[in-house]
């Protein structure tokens, strides 16, 4: 059997990617874009003189707050938490990949790689990035022209879907990237939701887990706290950070070890792991008051996070499974997620609220005089909560995992968790992360995070 023929270039193709797709990593679709940078160099004969320009071009597309930025994101101390972390997020991919691209442009143009078909001409349609002056004068001006143009909007425009791409992500320079024929055009619709509520709103977990499944498989399903495809999983960040210092909203790509050979296709039956209470108002609850009297475990208590079966419409739970040696307990992992990302996290000291991710303000207060078992907690059917004052269950001592597993016990409004060691003084906590006010003033006390 003939292998199949490499499509031609021009037109709509500058690459040579397979009619079904593959997957390549950021550094290797920034590599494939290289026929166009070169492109460029050779249609409007360039000099590294011009490599100037084109620099200062990239990095004003890819940074926040500046005039040519393709990302109007403007993030303050007092955004919403996932707004700053996808804004950090930006700029940290938006400083490498602008990078990486003034190193490949610095290298073709002087050592330039032969294009095989001769010039590249390539039809792209207008995003509207707005270019420097200097760079529409190099470009449209001196001696550039429509094909200059056109292929220079496809590069941009694809190095600015691959920066949205990445930005789910904690480590994105390992994420497997679904790329077609067209490059990241496809996830343009996707991208495009997940843009639009960023900008207008508070972006939702699900949205953001939704965008980075389009990434990663090319394919929606239920909304979830992450999924599972081919070669791997995507699922919050806290699952290998501490509760205090982990991003509440972002993902970590976590390769299958038993995978030995490279994707070639993430698409292959994804599911997207859901919680097994889409609403938490409504679960049953157990107050506080009503827990029984503490008795200690019978050993330490270890955790781990165990998959569930796959459920209908290609969805997956998960639960946490504590156990103290004797005895089990199983707390949904969605639950726990959701009670993180709703949890107040104070700073450490005054002058330093932000150290843990809280907004300036937040703190706890200065008298905690009731306390509960952590042990009967985790056991107590439903999310425990109060109506009488505040309660403080201390996790100290234990890992990070049972730690987490205890916020998914937690009914997740009005509930800090916080460093071991003297509370911050000051205000009481102030409502739940969904801005309501609830009865619950529950805090957590877990170990704080290994010095670095």
């Amino acid at each position: 059997m003939h292998p199949a023929p490499t499509p031609a270039l021009g037109g709509s193709r500058w690459n040579a990617f397979p009619a079904g797709g593959t997957v390549l990593t950021a550094a290797r679709f920034l590599a494939a874009t290289e026929p166009l940078l070169q492109g460029i160099i050779d249609d409007n004969a360039l000099t590294s003189a011009d490599g100037r320009v084109l620099e200062e071009q990239i990095h004003a597309t890819l940074a926040l707050g500046t005039r040519e930025t393709s990302l109007p994101l403007l993030v303050g101390p007092d955004s919403a938490p996932a707004a700053r972390e996808l804004g950090a997020q930006a700029e940290r991919i938006g400083q490498e990949l602008a990078s990486w691209s003034t190193a490949a442009l610095e290298r073709l143009l002087t050592d330039p790689a032969p294009l095989p078909a001769g010039p590249l001409v390539v039809r792209s349609r207008c995003y509207g990035h707005l270019l420097t002056p200097a760079a529409t004068d190099l470009l449209m001006g001196r001696r550039g022209g429509p094909v200059t143009m056109q292929l220079y909007n496809e590069w941009l425009h694809q190095i600015v879907l691959l920066r949205d791409a990445l930005l789910p992500f904690t480590n994105w320079q390992d994420v497997p990237l679904t790329v077609t024929p067209t490059g990241l055009r496809h996830t343009e619709p996707a991208r495009d939701a997940f843009l639009t509520e960023l900008l207008v709103r508070q972006i939702r977990h699900t949205r953001i887990v939704d965008f980075a499944r389009h990434v990663v498989t090319g394919t929606s399903g239920p909304d979830g706290y992450g999924f599972a495809a081919a070669g791997g999983t995507a699922l919050p960040t806290v699952l290998d950070r501490s509760p205090l210092t982990a991003p509440r909203h972002l993902l970590t790509w976590r390769p299958d070890p038993a995978t030995d050979e490279p994707v070639t296709h993430a698409a292959d039956n994804p599911v997207t792991y859901v919680a097994e209470e889409a609403d938490y108002y409504t679960a049953p609850r157990t107050l506080v008051e009503h827990l029984p009297p503490t008795t200690a475990p019978a050993g330490p208590l270890t955790a781990r996070r165990v998959p569930g079966p796959t459920i209908p419409d290609g969805a997956r739970t998960a639960h946490i499974e504590v156990t103290d040696g004797t005895r089990t307990v199983h707390v949904d992992l969605g639950q726990a997620l959701r009670g993180h990302r709703f949890a107040h996290r104070p700073g450490p000291a005054v002058g330093d609220a932000t150290a843990y991710g809280a907004h300036a303000g937040d703190s706890l207060p200065e008298d905690s005089p009731r306390t509960a078992d952590i042990w009967a907690a985790l056991r107590a059917p439903g999310l425990v909560w109060t109506r009488a004052g505040e309660v403080t269950l201390d996790a100290t001592g234990q890992d990070d995992l049972v730690a987490l597993a205890l916020l998914g016990r937690l009914y997740p409004e009005n509930v800090t968790v916080r460093p071991a060691g003297p509370p911050v003084a000051g205000t009481r906590t102030a409502g739940g992360a969904d801005g309501r006010s609830g009865p619950s003033r529950l805090v957590a006390v877990v170990d704080p995070p290994p010095a670095r």
